[in-house]
């Protein structure tokens, strides 16, 4: 029986955990079943451009701890609709059939794809043109449908709730407002998880529009409560009511005129407008994402990793990887691409945190 040969990639922004994915691939299609690895490099543009390496015991060795991918990641290459710049413009061609033709000119058999919606949504449609495809899902957003969780997330928290403590001792040093803005455009479970562990006062989430007068309400009443400092965790992505009551590209083109001034900045300026207090903003922004895994993502991108290789065994194609409670299953990816998973308002941990004294905005 011929050797099967196996290309991989990582594509969309980087999320601890890629790196011990591929580790744990590797490995299960080496010495269980005898395969043949090569990894695309930055993504799909690797796979365009047919620019690889050799994944191996050797060339894996010792990553399964490190943050990153080993083979680099790229979130600007749809080759569904590849940007070429003609006379001065920028057109949009279907160049799958490159990458296609490339895989078959190397003899690769299968391709497994690590990334998030878009990636996975490519995914899905190399599927349909008849490549053998296998998706694993990952992002620090935890946001996708298709899973119970992402690789990633979990150090991720663990990054924004170490934030969070810091904040603590320095806001109560100076009875100070500390805003720490994490990541998360449309969904709030970064937000929502590190709030809660890190003992924020107030969270702001994508999912409840907030209202600056009631932000300010829970300010004053811990202030009035002999409390001089708060700590606030809020999404990236979090509106205000005036916002959420605006069409898409209308909240996008006012939020255009100024680029620089993001929610937390809105919100310092809001507050020490109606407080007499200082407010300060930190945006952790990519050290939320960069760095080594945690624990509990090491384990996790190995189970994942290693299932996808026992997907391959049984010629199990066209599905994404996934967690169902404690068990890793797979979904079909053209029931996963464009699913996202939100927090929902009644959420069992919005309920909790309320309970415990957290306000929202609302």
């Amino acid at each position: 029986m011929t050797k099967k040969k196996i290309g991989v990639l990582t594509g969309g922004g980087d999320a601890p955990g890629l790196n011990a994915v591929i580790y744990a691939l590797t490995r299960t299609c080496i010495w269980k079943y005898d395969y043949e690895l090569i990894g695309y490099i930055f993504g799909y543009n690797g796979l365009y451009e047919n620019n690889f390496t050799t994944l191996d015991v050797n060339t894996t060795r010792g990553i399964l701890h490190r943050g990153g991918t080993m083979i680099h990641s790229s979130n600007k290459d749809n080759l569904f609709m590849h940007p070429h710049v003609i006379s001065g413009k920028t057109e949009y061609w279907d160049e799958s059939a490159v990458a296609i033709k490339n895989m078959r000119d190397e003899g690769v058999d299968v391709l497994v794809v690590l990334g998030g919606d878009g990636t996975l949504t490519s995914a899905r449609d190399f599927a349909r043109r008849g490549v053998n495809v296998i998706g694993i899902p990952k992002t620090i957003d935890n946001d996708l449908g298709c899973t119970e969780v992402t690789f990633g997330f979990d150090s991720a928290v663990n990054v924004v709730t170490e934030n969070l403590g810091r904040l603590h001792t320095t806001a109560e040093s100076h009875h100070r407002v500390m805003i720490a803005e994490v990541m998360g455009r449309g969904a709030g479970w970064i937000a929502l998880n590190a709030g809660i562990a890190g003992s924020a006062d107030v969270i702001l989430i994508p999912e409840i529009p907030y209202d600056i007068a009631r932000v300010i309400d829970a300010l004053e009443a811990r202030i009035a409560s002999k409390k001089g400092f708060s700590v606030i965790a809020v999404a990236e992505g979090a509106m205000s009511l005036a916002e959420a009551g605006m069409r898409r590209r209308e909240r996008e083109a006012s939020r255009a005129e100024n680029p620089y001034r993001t929610v937390s900045h809105a919100l310092v300026e809001a507050i020490e407008a109606q407080m007499r207090t200082d407010a300060r903003a930190v945006i952790p922004g990519h050290v939320q994402r960069g760095g080594n895994p945690c624990p509990y993502d090491r384990v996790l991108s190995t189970r994942l990793g290693a299932r996808a290789a026992e997907l391959i065994r049984e010629d199990s194609y066209g599905v994404s990887v996934a967690m169902d409670g404690e068990r890793v299953t797979e979904n079909p990816l053209r029931e996963v691409a464009g699913i996202n998973k939100t927090v929902p308002p009644d959420h069992q941990m919005i309920k909790t945190a309320r309970e415990i004294g957290v306000r929202f905005g609302d």
